[in-house]
């Protein structure tokens, strides 16, 4: 590893502390009651465990595979009742933005703006997410290798974004499939870069299940135990009270019970790399 990256706080949350880092919370809003219903439980958690959290759901998936796919609520609409979690439970926000105008829209509510894979590159989506102040989080495309990240930094420099970080979450490895390559962590720290690791997208299948994403859950935990042992910075993780009945992304998402026993882990294992 290169001479230690400085700290990035966020709120409670610091990427490079003595705690990993964590973002949690379902996929995508599938209602009022829902969402704040799964935040205050990871909440709940969190504060049992000791270790803060960004709270994240989408108010919009918009690259769905199917037409008939739940997609979520208004942007705005969205952004405000994320706001108001972050307020009423003291935590940080996230979530996906997908055009500069939902940039524009998110900066005035969220924490962390995050660019999703798909559109890692789009210039216009990163100056509009830089510009708003916030932090940004970029998502490495599933079609990038780890060192094709500077150009996005670079970017992200030229357009004033004080803070930002990556997320690696899996690379395309044939067809339907996705394979979590840990060379990459090491490989963007050594850039200079803090890196998350999605441990829930990095078991995806692509479109595996016909006009849906599959996906294999009961995998993330093994990934994301291997990816701080590795030496990334944090996990993200999406998290639903019953995955089988989540409205998108269900195959890949970890049970909330499970929860508890997952942080207990990870805690144990960043803080003997660290």
């Amino acid at each position: 590893m290169p001479a230690r990256i400085a700290p990035l706080r966020i709120g409670p949350v610091t990427l490079g502390g003595k705690l990993p880092a964590l973002i949690l919370g379902p996929c995508v809003i599938e209602s009022e009651k829902f969402v704040r219903r799964m935040a205050r439980r990871i909440a709940e958690i969190c504060a049992a465990e000791k270790l803060p959290f960004i709270f994240k759901a989408s108010y919009d998936k918009a690259n769905r595979t199917s037409v008939r796919s739940f997609r979520g609520i208004d942007a705005r609409e969205g952004c405000a009742l994320l706001a108001e979690i972050g307020r009423e439970l003291s935590i940080p926000v996230t979530t996906d933005v997908h055009s500069p105008n939902e940039a524009e829209i998110a900066g005035k509510f969220i924490d962390v703006l995050q660019i999703p894979a798909f559109l890692c590159r789009q210039t216009d989506l990163i100056r509009a997410a830089a510009e708003t102040g916030r932090v940004v989080n970029v998502k490495k495309g599933q079609f990038l290798a780890p060192w094709d990240l500077r150009p996005i930094a670079e970017k992200l420099d030229a357009f004033g974004a004080k803070k930002f970080f990556f997320t690696e979450r899996g690379t395309t490895f044939g067809y339907n499939n996705l394979v979590a390559d840990m060379r990459s962590l090491a490989w963007i720290h050594e850039a200079g870069y803090h890196i998350i690791f999605d441990a829930t997208h990095s078991v995806q299948r692509p479109g595996g299940a016909g006009d849906s994403t599959s996906g294999d859950a009961a995998l993330a935990p093994v990934l994301a135990r291997a990816a701080l042992a590795a030496g990334c910075d944090g996990l993200f993780m999406e998290v639903h009270e019953n995955p089988a009945r989540a409205l998108s992304d269900g195959p890949n998402q970890i049970p909330l019970k499970d929860l508890p026993k997952h942080l207990r882990v990870f805690k144990a294992i960043h803080a003997a790399v660290s």
